[in-house]
């Protein structure tokens, strides 16, 4: 094969199928996926010890055709002596005007690095900091918004938009517990909607509710805006008392919790659904998060800080017996409402 390197032991077995074993020649090529050529060049190396057929090295005895100079590199060398501190574009400018300098930029700059007359400065490798998890329920939620897959829709297309679904997906961090809803369309409003299901469903508001900065979720300053206006989102959680909490820019692992959830709907229920209408859609998703939050999840831990195979629903049962132990220190704002899970769900 081309520009593949055999090992000694790789020669030897090649030519071994070929004189001792009489093997055809075209098929010990087929077999090692080399050329005729190789094996006979191979033959007039080895001697009968594995070290005749050794790689040799590869390197030139002498200098490439189109190489630098001795003079074009006393040059270089001359300007980056007497001027540490100039730039690579500025060196090469003079190098053309100066000196007659005829290669290209590209050229240059890899000589300079290659030799090592200014060595590249490495940037330092960028080390995320930890996320802080909340250890009590309430705390932090994650709320992000997944496309339904267009395979997953078997109804009739009266319209382009009509097999458009979307999914909105809200995830407590302490417990990993979930609500999720389906919606036609990804706005505004389906944002509130959702917001005020989610509470009803989990039975408490948080003290954050963190997102992306998707236009669903918070305004986008516009290059000549002074302020944007104030996204109907914030105006209903200040109401709520929640703060809205934004993570950084084209960095989705700050909302790794929902993401990684996201990975989970897709493997063990997208890849499996068949619907055809937006409430057929809805009924399997509720029977997939009542599903998903009484599942064990790897990523919980007891109150000892040991790894234990929980449900999210097995988790929040733990924290609330935490919370009664511990009412002084941790303060849950629950709501008054009795809604059921099917109540919530319902259109």
């Amino acid at each position: 094969m081309k520009n593949m390197r055999y090992t000694a032991r790789q020669k030897r077995a090649a030519l071994k199928m070929w004189l001792e074993d009489k093997v055809f020649v075209w098929k010990v090529c087929q077999k090692f996926k080399c050329t005729e050529r190789s094996l006979w060049r191979w033959k007039a190396l080895y001697n009968g010890t594995l070290e005749s057929l050794e790689n040799k090295s590869t390197r030139p005895h002498t200098p490439h055709p189109t190489a630098h100079t001795a003079v074009e590199v006393s040059e270089i060398l001359k300007i980056f002596k007497s001027k540490p501190n100039i730039t690579y574009c500025e060196a090469y400018g003079i190098l053309r005007t100066k000196y007659a300098y005829n290669r290209s930029y590209g050229g240059f700059y890899n000589f300079v690095l290659r030799n090592n007359i200014r060595p590249h400065k490495e940037l330092e490798k960028y080390v995320p900091k930890p996320y802080e998890t909340p250890e009590m329920l309430g705390v932090k939620w994650q709320m992000d918004v997944k496309f339904v897959p267009v395979e997953c829709y078997k109804g009739v297309m009266i319209h382009y938009d009509d097999n458009k679904f979307y999914q909105y997906t809200m995830i407590d961090e302490a417990t990993r517990e979930r609500f999720l809803y389906a919606y036609k369309e990804h706005n505004i409003s389906s944002t509130l909607d959702f917001v005020k299901r989610a509470i009803a469903y989990f039975g408490y508001a948080p003290s954050i509710i963190q997102t992306d900065n998707g236009a669903e979720f918070t305004n986008i300053k516009k290059p000549n805006q002074k302020e944007p206006k104030i996204h109907a989102l914030d105006i209903l959680l200040n109401k709520l008392k929640i703060k809205h909490q934004l993570i950084r820019a084209y960095t989705p692992r700050q909302n790794g919790k929902v993401e990684r959830s996201h990975r989970s709907d897709q493997e063990a229920f997208y890849d499996f659904l068949k619907f055809k209408t937006i409430s057929e859609l809805k009924t399997k998703m509720m029977k997939w998060n009542i599903r998903y939050n009484n599942r064990p999840h790897s990523s919980l831990r007891n109150r000892e800080g040991k790894r234990v195979w929980w449900s999210p629903l097995q988790k929040r049962a733990d924290l609330l017996a935490v919370l009664q132990e511990h009412r002084e220190e941790y303060c849950i704002r629950f709501t008054k409402t009795t809604k059921t899970i099917r109540q919530v769900y319902a259109a």
